[in-house]
């Protein structure tokens, strides 16, 4: 027995939407795969902002300072990496939007589809809108991992989208290995939202005056480490589970990047701790979370339904 997609339904197409070319699941796959992208590089250019003490390169916000939009030459490259980052923000949500469009357009209309898109498409204005608070309160520490958190949520509810868009029925797929995906999944988030409170009692606070969160730097690291190695342990047993049962192909691959990419991950992470924090190393640790989010929203989207 297959299972079934989720229901389909039509409308008449309204004079607006007329406008709108009517788009094929592939390229709604393809606008869902420039959201990824975007969304990734925003994270290392944000990355890049406070790990070269920018975060204050344009003091205020929404414009850069009290009297113009965009960065004078007095603020120095400090003011043009914080700019970069803003500007980079438009190209997210011109990603976003185009995405929304693309979804809202498609016929048969699918509203698990729509949903995805709009909630991805309402993450773009709130993490601008967080971004502007951190500015505003000089960075405040909590704040700025907020605004980190948005762009993997984004991320969770683009992959997600181009998961469901696929046509093949969801695969049969054994307890244990649900079990596992569904670990591996909690497993990363809580390595990742520990990993910022890392960043946020660490040196790397995006201005010399910021102040820290105030958590034991030892100790965070230390919990951030152990989390890591639990996911390592979920994710070599969902591997090894994935291989001797009866999965799809496409969940056995993407359990063996998952790993790849947390040996990886878990390799930037030790030296740059044993290296006394180089940021070349931490803007990379960043880009793998953001990855990781991606790879395991993907195997968690793979894991189908249980097996009869």
């Amino acid at each position: 027995m297959t299972t079934e997609l989720p229901p389909q339904q039509t409308e008449p197409v309204g004079r607006f939407w007329r406008l709108v070319p009517e788009p094929s699941l592939d390229a709604v796959r393809r606008w869902g795969w420039a959201s990824v992208i975007v969304n990734i590089g925003i994270v290392v250019t944000g990355g890049l902002v406070r790990l070269t003490g920018s975060g204050l390169g344009c003091p205020t916000w929404p414009s850069c300072t009290d009297s113009s939009y965009v960065p004078h030459p007095e603020l120095g490259m400090h003011g043009a990496i914080e700019f970069g980052n803003r500007m980079l923000g438009f190209v997210v949500a011109i990603v976003a939007i185009g995405t929304w469009l693309a979804v809202m357009r498609y016929r048969p209309i699918r509203r698990d589809l729509r949903r995805l898109a709009t909630a991805a498409a309402l993450g773009v204005p709130l993490q601008a809108v967080i971004g502007g608070v951190s500015v505003l309160t000089g960075l405040n520490p909590w704040i700025v991992s907020a605004h980190f958190l948005v762009s993997p949520i984004i991320i969770t509810l683009t992959v997600s989208m181009m998961r469901r868009s696929r046509t093949s029925p969801y695969p049969h797929t054994p307890p244990v290995v649900r079990a596992l995906a569904t670990a591996s999944v909690v497993a990363v988030w809580l390595a990742v939202a520990i990993g910022t409170l890392v960043t946020g009692a660490g040196p790397h606070s995006g201005d010399p005056d910021t102040g820290r969160n105030g958590f034991d730097e030892e100790l965070i690291s230390q919990l951030h480490a152990d989390v890591v190695f639990g996911l390592l342990g979920i994710t070599i047993a969902l591997v090894i589970a994935t291989r001797v049962t009866a999965t799809s192909r496409t969940l056995r691959k993407l359990a063996s990047w998952l790993l790849a990419a947390e040996l990886l991950q878990g390799a930037v992470g030790f030296t740059q701790y044993f290296t006394n924090l180089p940021w070349v190393l931490v803007l990379i640790h960043m880009f793998f979370a953001a990855l990781l989010i991606a790879l395991v929203t993907a195997v968690y989207g793979e894991r189908g339904t249980p097996a009869t």
